[in-house]
């Protein structure tokens, strides 16, 4: 079966492309960078912001695809009017998606589209994001499920939740701290006390592809369905990286208007696809830290 994957060289992106390829699909990507270490999958050098240039997708004639690709620039994202260009090249890559034969796609949704509250969130919870980015995200879905009938297209939008895994980047908190076993420096963090719903990459990736190949439509939670004190998950990490010593808590005062818990429920993920976790949080932060290690050794003898 023949897949259109965009964001493939990102860090979840990756991760379904090595997945996808794994069960046998072929795979495109579309983009202006491929994942260099998946030469299995097929790249097509787009600029999906570009609407001429999707004049490829009648060659492809794929009847999935996994639309990942957005504006993610680790604290400029939430605000950046980037955000308004994905929107329009969303719609585009859809419309063209569908006019060249394809049938379902899964679209990449977020967390922040959600009022968050003092309760885990199922998919019913109210819609009312107080970012620029959660407000794209959640008007994007508002206009491919209204149009969806019409186009004769099966959609499932995937709200995920905090991610992490070895190839975070260093301006996120897991990233950073991943890097700061390469130095000697004092790690700052907020004191910690906001629980949040974190979930390793591969079992994001897993979910997508168990996703795609339901008859799940509609929008579903990608998370963990367990959350945890960021003060306890940076233990966690800062423990099993032996950097412990040289977190300070309360360095970094909290944002503004920062919820205390965003947390998710994940019954439709596991009740109507056949996503089995591989990973709680505690293993994924050694796996992560496993692989992190080890590509830093591959990379340093080459």
């Amino acid at each position: 079966m023949r897949v259109i994957v965009t964001g493939g060289n990102g860090f979840i992106g990756r991760e379904v492309v090595l997945r996808l390829v794994a069960a046998g699909y072929e795979v495109h990507t579309l983009g202006r960078s491929r994942a260099a270490d998946v030469p299995e999958a097929v790249h097509h050098r787009v600029d999906l912001l570009r609407p001429d240039e999707l004049s490829i997708l009648p060659e492809i004639h794929a009847p999935l695809l996994v639309h990942l690709a957005w504006y993610t620039a680790p604290g400029q994202f939430w605000w950046a009017p980037e955000n308004l260009d994905w929107v329009a090249a969303s719609l585009n890559l859809v419309r063209g998606f569908v006019a060249s034969g394809g049938r379902r796609a899964f679209v990449a949704g977020t967390c922040a589209e959600y009022a968050w509250r003092d309760t885990p969130l199922d998919e019913n919870a109210p819609i009312a994001p107080n970012t620029l980015y959660g407000r794209a995200k959640a008007s994007l879905h508002d206009l491919l499920s209204a149009a969806a009938p019409g186009l004769g297209l099966s959609m499932v939008w995937g709200r995920i939740f905090f991610p992490f895994g070895p190839r975070d980047q260093a301006l996120r908190l897991f990233g950073r701290l991943l890097a700061a076993m390469q130095d000697a420096h004092p790690i700052e963090v907020s004191e910690g006390s906001q629980r949040r719903d974190f979930i390793h990459v591969q079992d994001v990736a897993a979910a997508i592809v168990a996703i795609l190949e339901s008859e799940l439509e509609g929008p579903v939670n990608i998370a963990s369905g367990h959350s945890m004190q960021v003060r306890q998950f940076v233990d966690l990490t800062a423990t099993a990286a032996g950097i412990r010593d040289r977190i300070v808590f309360g360095a970094i005062p909290p944002q503004k208007g920062e919820p205390p818990l965003i947390a998710s429920t994940i019954d439709r993920l596991l009740t109507q696809t056949s996503y089995n976790p591989q990973f709680t949080i505690a293993d994924g932060i050694i796996d992560s830290i496993c692989k992190f290690r080890q590509g830093k050794k591959l990379s340093s003898t080459n």
